[in-house]
């Protein structure tokens, strides 16, 4: 891959050329918040100990050649060693900030979940075979600021209408410049976060939401005990219920279908535990050393913290 020419190489992070998986493979690339007021839900992710990357403007080619055109919408980011948080805010008129709005209409939080993958094309066929109707890919991009000036990152992604996946937007993601985004100063948290494990989802039918999106992924549905879960190359879904979201973790959905918040891996989860504790918010231990706090309303949601090489997140 080809480094932007005003990029200095001295600074390319090493995590880097392992977010893009192998052909055939999917992992769980980012997920995001959606959210009114970015200044105030980036404070509060910088209160909790993540270290939040500068807002960055969207532009989009609609059509592949097209005239590149502004999204309206805009983001900061927690990047992670594997995957990364997105904060994402409209800041215009467009139809893709009025989607968002809608989204926030529901609740403030997680409304995008992103599998990372090296060949749309190819997920979007298997959408189509699969009957979801996608739409053409679309080519996005923005501008984001580097050791030694400015580049430009561009993602392919796979998107299909918001009534065949009512939990959010569920997207393919190619990261085209993953050097650019995936910096080494911007990898260091206070609370120690390493790494996206996991996303929560709440709905209805846990059954069927599984195997719905096993269908979208290609992926086998598989069932521990009662709860229900999606196995990427990296990371993993779980659906629950309400009752059962309630009864295992003391959350209660705003909304349904609700993605609740999302598992990070920790470098030192005594120190991750400080650091929340010191920011304010409460922190629930869950077992297994793990770690769960409801995120600020300007965020959204519930992040749970786990020790290094924990496994899949078990709620039985």
């Amino acid at each position: 891959m080809i480094l932007n020419p005003v990029f200095s190489a001295t600074s390319v992070s090493s995590v880097a050329n392992i977010q893009v998986p192998a052909p055939g493979e999917l992992v769980l690339d980012h997920v995001a918040h959606f959210v009114p007021h970015i200044d105030e839900a980036s404070a509060a992710l910088e209160r909790l100990g993540f270290t939040v990357t500068p807002f960055s403007a969207h532009s989009h080619r609609l059509q592949p050649g097209g005239p590149l055109a502004p999204a309206g919408t805009g983001n900061r980011c927690v990047m992670l060693d594997h995957g990364y948080l997105e904060i994402v805010t409209p800041t215009a008129g467009t139809p893709s900030a009025a989607q968002l709005r809608a989204a926030i209409n529901r609740y403030a939080g997680v409304h995008l979940i992103a599998f990372g993958t090296a060949a749309p094309e190819a997920d979007h066929a298997r959408l189509e075979k699969e009957g979801f109707a996608p739409l053409a890919p679309v080519a996005l991009q923005r501008e984001i600021g580097t050791a030694g000036g400015t580049g430009t990152v561009r993602f392919t992604v796979v998107r299909v209408p918001p009534s065949a996946m009512p939990e959010g937007r569920i997207q393919f993601c190619r990261q085209d410049t993953p050097e650019l985004i995936w910096q080494e100063r911007w990898l260091a948290h206070a609370n120690c976060a390493m790494g996206l494990t996991g996303v929560l989802l709440c709905v209805a039918d846990p059954q069927e939401a599984a195997r719905r999106y096993s269908r979208y992924t290609g992926l086998p549905a598989l069932i521990s005990g009662s709860v229900w879960r999606i196995e990427s190359a990296r990371g993993y879904l779980l659906f629950l219920d309400p009752d059962a979201l309630e009864r295992r973790l003391e959350v209660e959905p705003p909304s349904l279908p609700w993605m609740a918040g999302y598992v990070l891996e920790s470098k030192d989860i005594a120190a991750s535990g400080d650091v929340l504790r010191r920011s304010g918010v409460r922190v629930h231990p869950l077992g297994s050393g793990r770690l769960l706090v409801k995120l600020p309303a300007a965020v959204g949601g519930i992040a749970i913290f786990e020790p290094r090489n924990s496994g899949t997140l078990s709620l039985d």
